[in-house]
């Protein structure tokens, strides 16, 4: 049965990177659609700076209206606290036993999956759709996709690999990043002087 892709991120911004992540969900014949899913408090991450919920909400529908099986997802918004993937996989099954779901991944995330919140289980509770970066050694990419599916995960490595793209570079000189934004971000962040735009 074809998965239900679960795409989640701060997207802040959401840059080329994952529309390219998109863009290979968008063509795989496994995947009948693509839950676009902004974090609402991500637990692992510190940032210098976040982009209001509704600036980031709006990113993800525009990409969302550029790939037909894309959906946004705001199910970590509908809960309080912080948002682990654990406890949002273990709502949207709940919400959704007729789907099977997959959760897609970085590389960069893959290498410290053990840092997880509950990541055995969660290993367990769904397959993995994982993407090489670009800036991710192959030789730790792979032993962590040899690690884990010794584990029991059940991993799906793409085909593709994924421009590495440093959102705090785009934070902080935003007026440079033009390349590395799809047009239609470009101009919505540009239009509402989000990221310090001069």
């Amino acid at each position: 049965m074809p998965y239900t892709a679960i795409f989640g991120g701060t997207f802040n911004p959401l840059h080329v990177g994952h529309y390219e992540i998109l863009k290979a969900l968008q063509e795989d014949p496994e995947v009948s659609e693509i839950f676009l899913m902004p974090d609402k408090i991500p637990p692992h991450k510190v940032c210098d700076f976040l982009a209001g919920d509704e600036v980031r909400i709006e990113m993800c529908r525009i990409a969302a209206r550029d790939f037909s099986k894309a959906r946004l997802c705001l199910i970590e918004f509908e809960r309080q606290g912080k948002s682990y993937t654990f406890d949002t996989v273990t709502e949207l099954k709940h919400k959704y036993p007729d789907k099977d779901f997959a959760f897609v991944c970085g590389g960069d995330m893959l290498v410290s999956f053990d840092k997880w919140y509950r990541y055995e289980e969660l290993a367990k509770m769904l397959p993995f759709i994982v993407f090489r970066r670009s800036d991710t050694e192959n030789e730790l990419f792979d032993s962590a996709v040899e690690r884990f599916r010794n584990m029991g995960m059940k991993i799906k490595v793409m085909d593709e690999t994924i421009t590495a793209v440093a959102s705090t570079g785009i934070r902080k000189d935003f007026n440079t990043a033009k390349a590395l934004l799809p047009e239609k971000i470009f101009e919505f962040l540009k239009n509402r002087g989000i990221y310090n735009v001069g």
